[in-house]
């Protein structure tokens, strides 16, 4: 009993070790009441299985903490997987997403910058049309042509500034959102990270050595109480008359 109080269990979850401690103290208990120059009496029976109950409940209560406690971890473990995966999965999409935008900006900026190189060219060409009486062309037409080309060509580059906000406004809300998931995950990450180091500094279970220990000490003390109890009684001599 001695040796059994002194146990250590070296390694969590603890509570894995109380069924078999609690069947080595029955044990040793069994071999003793089970020892033909050993009658145990009722006392010794109640008091050894009151201490037997107390202890076993004490390992249960300890159990069913310890093992909430291990819940409670690997709760916040798996909470923390699924953030870093969903962060993950958020930068994927982003990259993703500012992709597409691009493709999508490409594809409607290219029609107008091909547009704005040929408006380009033939405001060229007209410029260096020469008019005159003797030309083909008035000054006037030429003029005219030329009023009318520039304006084409400053509408389209218009156009085309107006498309390149459009898609910075997109690429901003965008990126906004982005940074705003972003920043909630990774709250989110470091307060998993803070909730387990609580829960393994904070909450630490232990072996049960003192309780343990106090249960085979009461048990040793019952049983020298027994057989103090069942000693023979010394044989006195009468005095010779």
């Amino acid at each position: 009993l001695n040796r059994l109080g002194d146990q250590r269990f070296a390694v969590a979850p603890f509570y894995e070790h109380f069924d078999r401690w609690l069947l080595s103290l029955r044990t040793i208990l069994h071999e003793f009441q089970s020892n033909p120059a050993v009658a145990v009496d009722a006392q010794f029976t109640d008091e050894s299985s009151r201490i037997l109950s107390d202890v076993e409940r004490a390992l249960n209560e300890r159990r069913l903490q310890e093992a909430s406690h291990e819940e409670a971890i690997r709760r916040i473990n798996q909470n923390l997987l699924d953030a870093r995966s969903l962060l993950a999965q958020t930068e994927r999409q982003y990259v993703i997403q500012t992709r597409e935008l691009s493709e999508k900006k490409e594809r409607a900026l290219k029609p107008l910058a091909s547009r704005i190189r040929k408006l380009g060219e033939e405001l060229n060409r007209i410029v260096r049309i020469r008019a005159g009486f003797l030309r083909s062309i008035s000054r006037k037409t030429k003029a005219q042509k030329e009023e009318e080309a520039t304006q084409t060509l400053d509408s389209t580059k218009r156009e085309l500034t107006k498309i390149e906000r459009s898609f910075a406004v997109e690429q901003t809300k965008l990126q906004d959102e982005y940074e705003r998931r972003k920043q909630y995950i990774l709250k989110q990450i470091v307060k998993h990270q803070k909730d387990i180091e609580n829960l393994e500094t904070g909450g630490q279970t232990d072996d049960v050595l003192e309780t343990r220990r106090a249960a085979c000490d009461a048990l040793i003390n019952v049983v020298n109480l027994f057989l103090q109890r069942t000693r023979p009684a010394p044989e006195t001599t009468e005095p010779s008359r």
